[in-house]
């Protein structure tokens, strides 16, 4: 083997390893924000959360709250450190039986994007989209992904708020034949 493919082998072992060296065992921030009373330009309401809503924020080291918009449903969640635990919202639903279709990204209201998908079950159709922003207002990710590797890598500095938007699919007309 020659010393290339040594150091190859090397630094990957050393990037496998870096999730287990990040600092996600820290608690959630004692200090608490109020949430926000508006979203996309849009007030919100807080709603009651969802049975795995109470799941989650037993494990979940930071905070979450659900809210609606009167259309959409937003979940929002708060952590102050980069945590596997923050993982994507895709994988909620297909945990829970949803079938999961990437979709075209979307641009929020402030220009930045956010990855979508649709979820479907039992003949039910959800648009969802999620984000996660920085508490720079210039910092935004448009994935669960992209945002930890930024975090851990200590490019951006917490806390950080991931959102995520669901609604129901518009009804397709069928063509006239």
């Amino acid at each position: 083997m020659n010393s290339l493919s040594f150091s190859a082998i090397l630094l990957a072992f050393a990037a496998a390893a870096i999730p287990f060296f990040s600092p996600a065992t820290i608690a959630a921030p004692t200090q608490s924000t109020p949430w926000p009373t508006s979203f996309e330009g849009r007030p919100i309401k807080r709603i009651a959360p969802a049975p795995a809503d109470r799941f989650l924020a037993r494990q979940f080291p930071g905070q979450v709250a659900r809210f609606s918009d009167g259309r959409r449903q937003i979940v929002l969640r708060r952590v102050a450190v980069a945590t596997r635990a923050l993982h994507p919202a895709s994988d909620c639903f297909r945990a829970i039986g949803y079938t999961i279709e990437p979709v075209a990204m979307r641009i929020a209201t402030d220009g930045k994007p956010a990855s979508c998908f649709t979820a479907t079950r039992d003949g039910r159709i959800l648009i969802a989209c999620e984000q996660v922003r920085g508490a720079n207002a210039d910092e935004a990710w448009p994935d669960v992904s992209s945002w930890y590797w930024a975090a851990l890598l200590g490019r951006s500095a917490g806390p950080w708020t991931a959102s995520l938007t669901v609604e129901q699919a518009p009804l397709t007309q069928p063509t006239p034949e």
